[in-house]
């Protein structure tokens, strides 16, 4: 059974070790986290989010440079135009994900490269559309997720796409942050599973010490989904998908006053000062498995340890 178990249509797909892919977290998720998930046998997606297009060639300088093994990059679709992703395909990426509203304006670049289609849904009716522009993976992410997703939870909503987009692989996304988490995801029926907060807290993902230290140190019932630091920040997100953070003190003030908030501009500013200033108040995006998550790993040995821990749990299951 030994190396067997864990072989699925993803990790056939990109001739992949392991069924884990690493989320395209905006910023965070570079060229060097990118290219060590990859080298660990996995698949490292950089995160293309609303980045500008020096901050993107950088990062696909460096992974490059950094890995011969399949990597890819992700996109925000609401926020992306066909020029970025145009470009970005230019450096052969295995595969592009898109990610939050519409990817049929997007889709063109990606298939004219000849890199795979990834496309993350966070309903069903986001699923019927990936199908229908031909999606070679999809993504269900649930509301577990740390960051931006929608309001179905992990463990119902991945077998109902699974059952939707078959015979199309599934990965399963949102709160997966230790093997058994993998294990969940192969056994809910997914290829594989794509994991975000968990890579957060490596050497290699370009956040602050200060938002690894507050990940490993709050829990699951620190965090919520809101859209407070959204309309704080000034960011244009879709209403539909707010963010999962830890909460804060400015955060808790607000949260469920959303609409008081925007409406209140000498209170955002207050905001934007604060952190300017360096106090506590930065956004940290986090999962409901924070619990999990209590050591700084290597992201490439985190690859090679979710899935052995992943085959343990299925061993166990089978027992």
């Amino acid at each position: 059974m030994e190396g067997m178990t864990l072989r699925t249509a993803f990790t056939e797909l990109f001739s992949l070790q392991h069924p884990i892919a690493l989320a395209p977290m905006g910023e965070a998720s570079g060229g060097e986290l990118a290219a060590a998930v990859s080298n660990g046998g996995g698949l490292g997606l950089i995160g293309g989010g609303r980045c500008d297009w020096g901050w993107i060639d950088r990062q696909l300088e460096i992974v490059v440079g950094a890995t011969d093994q399949p990597w890819g990059i992700g996109f925000q679709s609401w926020a992306t135009k066909p020029v970025t992703v145009e470009r970005a395909v230019e450096r052969r990426p295995a595969a592009v994900m898109l990610s939050f509203g519409d990817p049929r304006p997007l889709v063109e670049p990606i298939r004219r490269a000849g890199a795979a289609l990834l496309i993350q849904v966070v309903d069903l009716d986001e699923a019927r559309q990936a199908m229908d522009v031909g999606a070679d993976v999809i993504i269900a992410q649930g509301t577990e997720a740390g960051g931006h997703g929608g309001r179905r939870s992990t463990l119902p909503f991945v077998p109902a796409v699974v059952d939707l987009a078959a015979p199309t692989p599934v990965l399963a996304a949102g709160g997966i942050a230790d093997g058994r988490g993998v294990a969940a995801a192969l056994a809910l029926g997914a290829a594989g599973a794509l994991v975000g907060t968990r890579f957060l807290v490596t050497p290699e993902a370009l956040i602050d010490p200060s938002a690894m230290k507050a990940i490993i140190e709050a829990g699951g019932e620190d965090t919520y989904r809101s859209r407070v630091s959204d309309i704080a920040r000034g960011a244009p997100w879709p209403a539909r998908y707010p963010a999962r953070t830890i909460g804060n003190a400015f955060f808790d003030q607000w949260h469920g006053r959303e609409h008081e908030l925007a409406a209140d501009e000498t209170a955002r500013q207050e905001y934007r000062d604060a952190v300017a200033r360096g106090e506590p108040l930065e956004t940290v995006w986090a999962s409901e498995a924070i619990d999990l998550i209590t050591t700084m790993t290597p992201a490439a040995d985190l690859v090679a340890a979710l899935a052995a821990e992943a085959e343990q749990a299925l061993a166990r299951a089978g027992r």
